[in-house]
């Protein structure tokens, strides 16, 4: 979902930045005299009083108006509020065996996670962090592999192993996660 939702900003980041640029670029024709009306100077306006005031005088133009303005700010704030919260998973219920529940810091989980699946062989270094809500956690994971490492081997460990021991330790039915690898660089070293 998230990148449908980042090719939706980007396009519609595109749109209004293109909308700015033609308006730009309509104040500059005008203002140049590229356009039919020419703007002589400083103290001159673009739109003459005629022009500004045209439709004032009709019962439609200013419910118009305010009915734009209004759809505008309701897709803004619409926009904004539909945006991820990118925020991590402080903490969550845990269903017990006994009918009871418990309180689970998400930090403590990503702590072990990463301990974890830091302990596969041809892993060097783990990010854990868990998102999602409280009911329906989910888990990124970003793993830095050494050069012999086999990343086919390391993601069904991780998935076997891995995330089957956390979500049995947390009682969870599921647990959803993103693995990210990436090689790690080291530096030559000079041998003398």
């Amino acid at each position: 979902m998230s990148a449908v939702r980042s090719t939706v900003n980007r396009v519609l980041l595109a749109l209004v930045g293109l909308v700015l640029l033609l308006a730009g670029a309509a104040v500059l024709g005008a203002g140049s005299g590229l356009l039919d009306r020419p703007w002589t100077g400083p103290h001159d306006v673009l739109l003459a009083t005629g022009d500004r005031t045209r439709y004032t005088d009709t019962s439609w133009w200013w419910p118009a108006v305010l009915t734009a303005l209004a759809l505008i700010v309701s897709a803004a704030l619409w926009w904004l509020l539909a945006q991820p919260r990118e925020r991590r998973l402080r903490r969550f219920a845990v269903d017990a065996d006994d009918g009871g529940g418990a309180v689970l810091r998400g930090r403590a989980l990503e702590e072990v996670i990463a301990a974890d699946a830091a302990e596969l062989p041809g892993v060097d270094h783990v990010a854990a962090v868990l998102g999602g809500t409280p009911t329906a956690p989910t888990a990124r994971l970003l793993l830095a592999l050494s050069p012999h490492a086999v990343p086919g081997t390391i993601l069904d460990e991780l998935d076997g192993a891995v995330l089957r021991r956390a979500r049995t330790s947390a009682g969870l039915p599921v647990l959803p996660a993103e693995a990210r690898l990436r090689a790690v660089s080291h530096r030559a070293t000079r041998v003398t």
